[in-house]
């Protein structure tokens, strides 16, 4: 059995800029448009399925397996050529590059390709069912249960240790770690340790059922309701009772309880902080470099944080109609 992320997420963030997939297939942007992310282009898309950030471009995949771009396009993550794809099923953003899943299982880059995020080693391959980024590397994972990365390599990121991996069901990336679930319920870790994001603390772990990864830090989340941090400066564990997802941001994580309720914990100062968060009803969480956005049951959003660049403006308040996702992993036999 495979878990695969869910691919229907209706509110992303770059890192000053949040994006939202409203019921009807339309978009809604705000908060920095110094490159041109929350430009009204958006506003003329209809049938999008699926939304990605980078730090300051957005993606909008269509039903008919079509994708648009826009945002910054200093390194081509905006370039035309993205328009020739009409099969994709996936698509997710590193900070200056893209990478698109397509239908037949193979794999497409584009964007800044200063670390090799976009070099052609990519194009070999086949039966890929998730691909995720990093800063500027990526991951994808395939039917097997096998891994593959490539991209920046200066902190072990793409190192081939990975490739003896053959039985994981889940994948997440930090800016330069990665961090795996296996099919028993243990994980492992490789990448930037400066942090300790790669401490052999993790390969105690056993019952896992979710990992999720932050700038320089991880949280998993146990079949007993535990959750545990790891990475730089975290050392937390707790019994939290029904937590039923854990997210991490940039700089934050978050873990949200089966009434709807969130716990959020904020790396302020290099000290991890407990932030209150009076929201209730909670099915989503996205997070920006110093903003939050959660979405509420009733199809409503509320942000909170660093509002330099309107990310947490009056306007988001005006949403009524933001899509409910599915369900959260997709499992694939």
């Amino acid at each position: 059995m495979l878990t695969t992320k869910n691919r229907n997420s209706s509110i992303v963030c770059g890192r000053l800029h949040s994006v939202a997939l409203l019921s009807n297939g339309t978009v809604k942007c705000w908060g920095d448009n110094t490159w041109n992310q929350c430009d009204p282009i958006h506003q003329h898309f209809t049938e999008v399925t699926q939304l990605a950030c980078g730090d300051y471009h957005s993606i909008a995949l269509f039903a008919d397996g079509t994708i648009r771009c826009w945002g910054d396009n200093r390194e081509n993550q905006c370039d035309p050529v993205h328009l020739t794809f009409t099969d994709v099923i996936q698509v997710v953003c590193g900070v200056r590059h893209s990478v698109a899943l397509l239908s037949n299982g193979t794999v497409r880059c584009w964007g800044d390709n200063s670390s090799n995020q976009c070099e052609p080693v990519h194009l070999t391959f086949t039966d890929v069912i998730q691909v995720v980024c990093g800063f500027d590397h990526s991951v994808a994972l395939f039917s097997n249960g096998t891994v593959r990365c490539w991209g920046n390599n200066r902190s072990n990121q793409c190192d081939p240790e990975h490739l003896t991996f053959t039985d994981v069901i889940q994948v997440d990336c930090g800016f330069s770690h990665s961090v795996v679930l296996l099919n028993n319920g243990t994980v492992r870790c490789w990448g930037n340790n400066e942090g300790d994001q790669c401490n052999s603390v993790h390969l105690t772990f056993t019952g896992v059922i979710q990992i999720a990864c932050g700038s320089h830090h991880s949280v998993v989340l146990f079949s007993n309701n535990t959750v545990k941090f790891w990475g730089h400066n975290c050392s937390y564990q707790r019994i939290l009772t029904d937590v039923v997802k854990v997210v991490c941001g940039y700089y934050c994580a978050f873990a949200i309880f089966s009434d709807g309720t969130v716990h959020h914990w904020y790396n302020y100062m290099d000290t991890w902080d407990v932030v209150h968060c009076d929201c209730t009803d909670v099915i989503q969480v996205a997070c920006g470099h110093f903003h939050s956005v959660v979405l509420l049951s009733n199809g409503t959003i509320k942000c909170w944080g660093d509002n330099t660049r309107n990310q947490c403006d009056p306007v988001y308040l005006t949403f009524t109609d933001i899509l409910m996702p599915c369900n959260t992993n997709v499992i694939l036999w």
